[in-house]
């Protein structure tokens, strides 16, 4: 099973243990750098939690998400359209002042990434911003049911620096905001496109 196929399978479940986590923190250290009204990709939205908070704030958010199942949660929950797309797929030409991709690179193979972010990049206005998240650790394989890939503060650095896409503005670790995962630790990181 794909990640993909997971989201679809396990997607009322992954919607109810996400739908109410408080991101407020991440998020307005995200929004300090847009202006209200700008134009948001909201990659791999889940439950379009964010996304509902980012249009309630005035800016025009686009959610997009690679599970079918979740995207028809994600439309319940928000009243927007939700692309139905991987980010493997996407083909945008600067057209977003800012893209939020909240926990949803982590299973994005290593050696994929810098493709993935070189369509971020593409995807981005100039001087758009990236908002990503990893799991902190060193770890790439499958944990259950789903392929992972973690990373420290210096590996997602020297991978992002060595993509030369984009100006690291911040990289910072977080807590889990779930309380059931207390061991988990977060990589967030802030970039502009160069």
């Amino acid at each position: 099973m794909d990640s993909i196929e997971y989201y679809n399978k396990y997607a009322a479940k992954i919607y109810e243990d996400t739908v109410d986590m408080d991101v407020s923190e991440l998020l307005n250290q995200f929004l300090k750098e847009l202006e209200e009204g700008d134009t948001i990709l909201d990659l791999g939205c889940g439950s379009g939690r964010d996304s509902l908070v980012m249009y309630d704030m005035g800016y025009d958010v686009t959610p997009l998400d690679a599970s079918e199942e979740m995207c028809k949660l994600a439309e319940i929950h928000t009243g927007l359209d939700v692309l139905l797309m991987s980010c493997e797929d996407m083909e945008f030409e600067n057209v977003f002042d800012g893209i939020w991709a909240c926990d949803s690179l982590i299973h994005v193979p290593k050696n994929e990434m810098p493709e993935i972010l070189c369509r971020l990049c593409d995807a981005l206005c100039p001087r758009g911003v990236l908002y990503l998240s990893v799991r902190k650790g060193e770890f790439e394989g499958f944990r259950g049911e789903r392929y992972f890939c973690d990373y420290t503060m210096e590996s997602l650095t020297a991978m992002v620096e060595r993509t030369g896409l984009f100006e690291i503005l911040k990289i910072w670790e977080t807590e889990d905001a779930r309380a059931n995962h207390p061991d988990t630790m977060w990589v967030n990181m802030l970039a502009r496109k160069r």
